[in-house]
């Protein structure tokens, strides 16, 4: 899985997941531009009301998703991205 800025319009990030062969399965486009997040100055307030707004979405979809990608890196338990990156390939056992 790599992370990129993203070429999307209204898109802040693209996450590539591949298989170890290098083969693409999939390419997801992620966070609203022009919307803060936790990595780019949000408040743990404004961290916890995300969160407990979006939680309930992860039960409907799958690891690869931009609700999985938005909660877990841009409000994830760190205000370093490349923390949560860190932290989400772990969780979901990424390489």
């Amino acid at each position: 899985m790599d992370i990129k800025k993203s070429t999307a319009k209204g898109k802040k990030w693209t996450a590539v997941f591949t298989e170890p062969d290098g083969k693409k399965i999939k390419t997801t486009q992620f966070g609203a531009t022009g919307y803060t997040d936790y990595t780019k100055g949000g408040t743990e307030e404004q961290r916890t009301a995300y969160r407990a707004r979006h939680g309930n979405m992860l039960k409907k979809t799958d690891s690869k998703s931009a609700s999985h990608l938005s909660y877990y890196l841009l409000w994830g338990e760190s205000r370093s991205l490349a923390s949560n990156i860190s932290a989400y390939k772990k969780r979901f056992n990424f390489k």
